[in-house]
């Protein structure tokens, strides 16, 4: 049976909030070791467990017995662990569970609540996040309203997005709130929606524990841009249910789509930019169906969209449909070791479902729309990167779509007689022979961002070796044609489409 979500007053958030002060991620850290940490990014919790037990009455680690590896404490214990709100406290607001009322009884918590941290321009934040207890600590499959925590998705999603400074913002599909708390801290307003009323109280209760900055949440029940039509927004960001589940299959408020074509981010794809102020940006994940070649869709989607929008789409890894299958089924509990006819009925499902759709792979990647400022939309970039990304990599983002910008109403006379510097993170790689005097190879590598690379002649590398923001690219360009013997001309013509994309993707700074 589960469980009401958790609710705090405002004296119990205050009394909670000073007894989990100092449990952090690095406490939790010191007190069970790092092996124990390790197996629990791999949903083990017996070695946190046992690490915890052996700290003894040490309050971090009771705390983290008790919330994070599910483990069971005495009343007293949880009185110790909590000594303002207290184990009675911890009871009225659907924290824990006891047996009982005397000091020996056992007592359990019913929600998984766990420190976090956020890297901010001001320094680094520590919140607390409540949400459902997984399958490593209930040892079942998770059940249809399950609320998730802090996952591998939506920490990308946190990284990816840009923070400027913004009046509203949208977190579309909250589900514990961790978006909607990133966003309090750049926005005036924060709207934040879910079809799970459980998911919304979860978000309510986090929103009072960790007291975010700035005006109280409006938060709104209902599917994808219902709760908000008609409104527009600065910013919108979404983790959305974008799993896509063929009938037969398991099914979770919290991460499925369905089949269709135009589901979940399809809907978003083309129905956003109705939402967004002129200059406005969504960004949010996905998993798109793969048939032939993976933009057509994605064309298609945006073709169709209500408001036209600039577009940046990058994907990021693509499954077979087996893979697919197996990493749901896997996410849902669904086991051939726990259940093997249930089991095996979801996998055909899935077969079946995708056979049909004539998909021959699924896509997963990050969605940046924008609404125009001003005219037409002018980015329209649809590429796959498989490799690692820069974290935070939304500051990347508003330097690129910042350089995009300027680039569209440039010339390549005005590109030409600007001035650059190397950005701090690039380098230059040269292979070659030990015996050959000039490189085979030359690299200019991005080190941060996307983790970029150019492969360039020795024209480009002397450009970019040149560029220390004193002569334009253009008096750079004409002193290599006189030193490598080539008409200026032609230099120029050589090297301008290169110098745009360098500028474009970071490489180079405009001074």
């Amino acid at each position: 049976m589960t469980t009401a979500p958790p609710h705090l007053s405002p004296n119990a958030a205050d009394r909670l909030r000073s007894d989990v002060s100092e449990w952090t991620v690095d406490a939790v850290q010191d007190v069970v070791g790092e092996r124990a940490m390790r197996a629990f990014g791999r949903e083990q919790v017996l070695p946190g467990r046992l690490a915890a037990r052996a700290a003894g009455e040490d309050r971090v680690a009771l705390l983290s017995r008790l919330f994070l590896f599910g483990d069971s404490l005495t009343r007293a214990q949880a009185d110790a662990a909590l000594p303002q709100l207290g184990a009675q406290g911890g009871i009225e607001a659907g924290l824990i569970a006891a047996s009982g009322a005397s000091a020996d009884d056992e007592v359990r918590a019913t929600v998984d609540l766990r420190p976090t941290s956020a890297m901010t321009e001001d320094g680094e934040l520590a919140w607390w996040i409540a949400h459902d207890h997984g399958e490593a600590v209930t040892g079942r499959a998770v059940r249809e309203d399950h609320v998730l925590g802090v996952g591998g998705a939506s920490t990308t999603l946190a990284s990816i997005t840009m923070r400027a400074p913004v009046q509203r913002t949208l977190d579309l599909g909250t589900g514990c709130g961790i978006q909607a708390l990133h966003a309090s801290q750049h926005s005036q307003q924060v709207v934040a929606t879910d079809i799970s009323r459980r998911a919304l109280a979860f978000a309510r209760f986090n929103e009072a524990l960790n007291r975010p900055d700035g005006a109280p949440w409006d938060v709104r029940e209902g599917h994808l841009l219902e709760p908000v039509a008609g409104e527009q927004f600065d910013l919108v960001v979404s983790n959305p249910p974008f799993v896509i589940s063929p009938p037969g299959t398991p099914r979770f408020e919290y991460r499925d789509g369905g089949l269709a074509w135009d589901g979940v981010v399809g809907a978003l794809a083309s129905g956003v930019g109705a939402c967004l102020n002129p200059g406005g940006v969504a960004q949010f994940l996905g998993n798109w169906l793969i048939r032939d070649d993976w933009t057509e869709r994605w064309e298609q989607w945006l073709a169709e969209s209500s408001v036209p929008v600039d577009a940046w789409v990058i994907q990021r890894d693509v499954l077979d449909p087996a893979e697919y299958a197996e990493t749901w089924l896997r996410d849902a509990g669904v086991t051939r070791e726990r259940d093997e006819a249930r089991f095996y009925a979801a996998y055909e499902a899935y077969m079946a479902g995708f056979d049909a759709a004539g998909a021959q792979g699924i896509g997963f990647g990050a969605v940046l729309l924008r609404r125009p400022m001003h005219g037409s939309p002018t980015l329209r970039r649809l590429e796959e990167h498989e490799g690692t990304l820069q974290s935070p990599l939304g500051p990347h983002l508003i330097s690129v779509l910042a350089a995009h910008d300027w680039l569209a109403s440039a010339s390549d006379d005005d590109l030409l007689g600007a001035a650059y510097t190397v950005a701090p993170d690039v380098t230059k790689e040269t292979y070659g022979r030990p015996l050959q005097y000039e490189p085979e190879h030359i690299l200019i590598r991005q080190g941060g961002g996307l983790g970029r690379s150019i492969k360039a002649d020795t024209a480009l590398a002397g450009l970019v070796g040149a560029c220390d923001g004193e002569l334009t690219a253009g008096q750079i360009a004409h002193a290599l044609a006189a030193l490598l013997d080539v008409p200026a001309s032609d230099m120029v013509a050589g090297l301008a489409p290169a110098l745009r994309e360098l500028v474009r993707d970071g490489f180079l700074l405009p001074q």
